[in-house]
């Protein structure tokens, strides 16, 4: 199944849930993305380069642990799961997966990891570019104060001076540009289920998304993916 939303909808906490709940492999995509631009970062690459972005990409591997419950992503064979959620990579992230050459290799990536189905795939574009045969599609939404707060909350004590309004700010800036971008811009697919949930409890986007697959399950009289 794949998960799509803006960021601080809540999607890794629900994903991990439902895959917890399903016995699924959990795929957080973002975290991907973030691995590369964490890389770029620390190389010192303009991330509007495409034939540096090219050969970064070519020495780059990128893999997710399958645990729902303690999810970790190896970049070339270290781990980065703490150093790559900071919202100075979050940005960079929102940039260079709006270059086409990024988006087609992680693309291929996750397609690889998604092969053999019971997962949980959770991103900006799972159920209209990466998978769009998926068998339930969900859009996660919420408005931008309450996803500021989210994330603020998330990051006020590892990043020292953010506020929640730079966080607003940010979070403003992100939806633009993954939007905007000319290459699988984020959208809700048009068979995706949209929450809102703005004034739900995570607990509640879970429930409503399981009872979802049991309808899926119960029309097509077989395990949904």
């Amino acid at each position: 199944m794949a998960i799509d939303g803006p960021a601080g909808a809540g999607k890794s906490t629900v994903a991990k849930a439902v895959a917890k709940r399903l016995g699924y492999r959990y795929m957080d995509t973002g975290a991907m993305y973030r691995a590369l631009a964490w890389k770029v970062m620390r190389q010192g690459v303009d991330p509007g380069d495409e034939s540096a972005l090219e050969e970064i990409l070519e020495s780059t591997e990128v893999d997710l642990g399958a645990d729902a419950a303690s999810p970790s992503v190896m970049l070339d064979g270290a781990d980065v799961s703490g150093a790559i959620r900071t919202a100075e990579v979050g940005q960079m992230a929102s940039r260079v997966s709006g270059m086409g050459i990024v988006r087609r290799r992680m693309a291929d990536l996750q397609r690889a990891m998604g092969r053999g189905g019971c997962i949980v795939a959770e991103g900006r574009d799972m159920g209209t570019v990466v998978f769009p045969d998926a068998d339930v599609k969900i859009y996660l939404d919420a408005s931008p104060e309450t996803r500021a707060r989210r994330r603020f909350k998330e990051l006020a004590g590892r990043e020292a001076g953010l506020t929640l309004e730079a966080t607003l700010a940010d979070v403003m800036r992100r939806d633009r540009r993954d939007k905007e971008r000319a290459v699988a811009p984020l959208r809700q697919a048009d068979d995706a289920l949209r929450i809102d949930s703005t004034t739900l409890s995570a607990s509640a986007v879970v429930d409503r998304i399981l009872r979802e697959i049991d309808a899926k399950s119960n029309e097509d009289g077989r395990t949904v993916s």
